[in-house]
């Protein structure tokens, strides 16, 4: 697939905005409801935001190397690459979503999560991301490649982008459901 950048990344802005306005929404709520659970294997509204975190640590710093040390021309176009962009849009909530399982080192559950901390971390992460939106702007998604969770493999940045902002929107969806506010 192609992109135009500038389109993509406008897009990919308007979703980190909406996921920061609803966990700024969180702050102000009654914290026994974020930490609700449906059931004892299920997550709760918090540990899904703590579990975007535990991604947005490791997936911020690789987004700004690659942005940060990149000497290639910039391209107005962004060609996806066939495997993330696959990881990508199996990211994107829909319908027929896969149950996918995640690693160990960012599952959250039965952790002790203060609300506010893990609130105030995620809003802090995302806009840092904005920051690197931003940046990319005058970047080549296609040629800067990060290094993603699994070892070995590396996505183009834009795939990386779209993989990180879709999977937020995943959990943001999950969380609200789990809130009781349907999209």
């Amino acid at each position: 697939m192609t992109f135009n950048k500038n389109e993509l990344l406008h897009v990919l802005s308007e979703l980190t905005y909406s996921h920061i306005d609803y966990v700024k929404f969180l702050l102000q709520e009654n914290s026994e409801r974020i930490q609700y659970k449906v059931n004892e294997k299920s997550w709760s509204v918090i540990e899904c935001i703590e579990h975007l975190n535990l991604y947005a640590r490791f997936y911020n710093k690789e987004i700004r190397k690659g942005i940060e040390t990149s000497n290639f021309p910039s391209s107005d176009i962004f060609k996806s690459g066939i495997i993330g962009g696959k990881f990508a849009m199996d990211m994107l909530p829909n319908d027929k979503m896969k149950k996918m399982n995640t690693f160990k080192s960012k599952n959250p559950i039965y952790s002790k999560l203060n609300n506010e901390k893990v609130l105030l971390e995620f809003l802090d992460l995302q806009d840092e991301l904005k920051v690197l939106i931003e940046k990319a702007r005058t970047k080549n998604l296609t040629k800067i490649k990060t290094s993603i969770t699994l070892p070995l493999l590396k996505f183009r940045l834009g795939d990386t982008l779209r993989f990180v902002i879709y999977h937020n929107e995943r959990h943001i969806v999950q969380a609200k459901k789990i809130y009781g506010i349907n999209n």
